[in-house]
């Protein structure tokens, strides 16, 4: 392992190098003196746990923070960056960002957002020529072998659109297209953080070619991810930020994955449970079960569900498994199909949220921070809201009782900070996704669906992500998790369904599901 400052110190100016920057929010240490340099054309991987400190210094870098007085410096390619940050400065030293949220606009169309930046300061800003913004928006999605209609709003996209949509404008700010629609040579720096946890297999991949060419016309990458498979194989060197500082910085090749995790978490990897599937309880009239359910990718899908059972669904891009859940509990329409719950039957098309929470059914969204939440109440409000009724007196809500109640709930879920009046968008990933399991746990509900459970979720809190869904199984929930990462389905699911156009093509059971074995069927059968 090496040091920061001794990477090609001499030969090379950094393309970013940064030097004992801190930064303090209400008391408590984000960063504490962190340094980190990336040099020209390489691709630098940024680990961490969440909290650890990473989204707090790509913050910094975008000019959404500031960093303590007096605490270190930044340069770009030797030159110092001042504080507060200007965007107009971040776009003439050539960053761009793909932040968590993805920083687009809901309400504005695909091809506003795709153009914000040049639009504001467009000397033709009284007359935008549209026509042209449109075609050019075409052309920059088709080169990059996607369709986006480039006059639909932003909110009506689906995640992994918006997620395809964010990569792109950043692209484009790194290396813009020439009027002759070649690419001009690139020397800025574009920073990823979390990039693939809206996108499958496939589009990661794609995405993975793209910072490759990034990174051969001379520009840097940071990419930020909670995958070390997708680190180990993209990256050429690795910094981890362990408690807001420097947990070592070293060569992705001379990195391992267990040193890594032992880096990022500061423990030895046997320390965690590896894989532990709850045996399901056969015999029993289903808790789950769904006769020709119809969507916009899914046909005639059928399922049963029994109790103590967790069911995989997964598949590649358009292949219908990640609709599933959301069909089924009524926030996606669905065209046809009969569910039933415990002797309960109702047509797929008439659910909604306030039928499925009735009859016993939960779901926890892939986007918890659109769909799952409200990020500017507090925790206790996100949490206790489908319990609210328990807490109405003759005065309005027992909010005292409520937040000793959330506090007690947190503590039970192992979340940091245990404050239930902080903001929800306040908490790092891992414990978000961890409220709002609790959040529909503590209703007791008969089945559980998941969308993405463990997306952008580090590895120690997904771990106990994995062992609140063994002990949920244990007691007897049923359980429906879709989702593209298949080391995680391995690691819970008693059985995985596979997707293709649609349709189940493939069911492995127990023994069979590993993450390779799940990989080689969502291709193969795909090519198929």
């Amino acid at each position: 392992m090496i040091s920061d400052h001794e990477v090609d110190a001499e030969s090379r100016v950094p393309r970013l190098r940064i030097v004992g920057l801190s930064k303090t929010f209400g008391g408590a240490r984000a960063l504490d003196e962190v340094s980190l340099s990336v040099m020209p054309g390489e691709i630098h991987g940024l680990i961490g746990q969440n909290g650890s400190g990473k989204s707090t210094l790509i913050k910094i870098l975008a000019g959404f923070h500031t960093p303590d007085d007096g605490s270190g410096t930044i340069e770009i390619d030797g030159q110092p960056l001042s504080f507060p940050v200007q965007s107009h400065a971040l776009r003439e030293l050539g960053l761009a960002f793909v932040h968590q949220d993805l920083g687009l606009v809901p309400s504005m169309s695909v091809v506003e957002n795709l153009r914000v930046d040049e639009i504001a300061e467009s000397r033709h800003r009284f007359r935008i020529p549209w026509k042209e913004e449109r075609e050019r928006a075409r052309r920059t999605f088709q080169r990059f072998g996607f369709e986006l209609p480039p006059n639909v709003a932003v909110e009506r996209l689906d995640p992994i659109d918006r997620a395809r949509l964010a990569i792109v404008r950043a692209v484009e700010r790194v290396a813009p297209e020439r009027p002759d629609r070649t690419r001009a040579a690139a020397r800025g720096l574009l920073v990823l953080d979390e990039p693939t946890a809206f996108l499958p297999y496939g589009e990661a991949e794609h995405l993975f070619q793209l910072m490759r060419q990034i990174a051969a016309s001379g520009a840097s990458v940071i990419f930020v991810s909670h995958d070390i498979d997708e680190v180990r194989s993209i990256t050429d060197r690795v910094s981890v930020l362990r408690d807001g500082r420097n947990a070592g910085t070293g060569s992705t090749a001379d990195l391992d994955e267990p040193q890594l995790i032992e880096m990022i978490i500061g423990r030895r990897l046997e320390a965690l449970p590896a894989r532990e599937r709850v045996e399901s309880k056969p015999g029993r009239k289903p808790v789950l079960s769904v006769e020709g359910l119809h969507g916009r990718y899914v046909a005639d899908f059928a399922l049963e569900v029994g109790a103590s059972e967790i069911v995989g669904l997964t598949g590649v891009v358009g292949s219908g498994f990640d609709e599933v859940p959301a069909l089924l509990f009524g926030a996606k329409q669905a065209r046809s199909g009969a569910i039933t719950i415990g002797d309960a039957s109702h047509e797929v098309a008439h659910m909604n949220a306030e039928r499925a929470t009735q009859l016993g059914c939960a779901l926890v969204p892939a986007d918890r921070q659109t769909d799952g939440s409200i990020g500017s109440l507090s925790v206790a409000d996100n949490v206790m809201l489908q319990v609210l009724d328990q807490y109405r007196g003759p005065l309005g809500l027992r909010r005292r009782k409520m937040r000793d109640d959330c506090a007690a709930l947190l503590e039970r879920v192992e979340i940091r900070p245990n404050r239930p009046t902080m903001l929800y968008q306040s908490l790092s990933g891992g414990n978000q996704q961890k409220a709002l399991l609790a959040k529909w746990l503590q209703t007791n509900p008969r089945l559980l669906l998941l969308q993405e459970p463990t997306q952008g979720v580090d590895v120690g809190a997904r771990q106990q992500i994995y062992t609140l869904l063994r002990d949920a199984a244990r007691d007897g929930l049923a359980i429906v998790c879709a989702s593209s990462d298949h080391e995680q389905l391995a690691a819970i699911c008693n059985r995985v369904l596979i997707f293709a156009d649609g349709r189940v093509v493939a069911e492995l059971e127990d023994a069979e599901i590993t993450k390779d074995a799940l990989t080689q069927h969502s291709i193969s059968m795909r090519s198929a």
